[in-house]
């Protein structure tokens, strides 16, 4: 993939990352505590179905962010190697990332095969 191919769709990556977060920062998720979320407005309590849904709610929000935030590093990183003249190599062995790979993931750091060895790697420290 040419480097101004490589740039434009990074940088597109990085636009509609950062349009999904700012929605994220809309909706204040980072702003105030669980218990501040949940607060009832009246004095009647709330169900706990409710407060379960809720908590649901939010978590799965908050891991959205996590994960498209995450992304947004993925793709702050291929700039730089972009920029430093090691984008498309794999950061493992510094062989070529096969241009197929780069297409469908143009944040790509590692190879298919060290990819899976950094998943396992990752999945192996991750505490539980």
């Amino acid at each position: 993939m040419e480097a101004d191919e490589a740039r434009q769709r990074l940088e597109a990556e990085r636009e509609r990352l950062v349009a999904v977060k700012s929605d994220f920062d809309v909706e204040h998720l980072t702003d105030e505590s669980e218990d501040e979320s949940l607060s009832e407005l009246s004095s009647v309590d709330q169900h706990q179905a409710d407060v379960g849904t809720e908590t649901f709610e939010r978590e799965k929000d908050l891991s959205i962010l996590e994960q498209v935030e995450a992304e947004l590093a993925d793709v702050e990183h291929a700039l730089q190697r972009l920029d430093d003249g090691t984008y498309g190599t794999c950061e493992f062995d510094n062989k070529p990332i096969p241009e197929e790979r780069l297409e469908a993931l143009p944040a790509a750091r590692f190879c298919v095969e060290h990819q899976a060895e950094a998943e396992r790697e990752a999945a192996r420290v991750r505490p539980e």
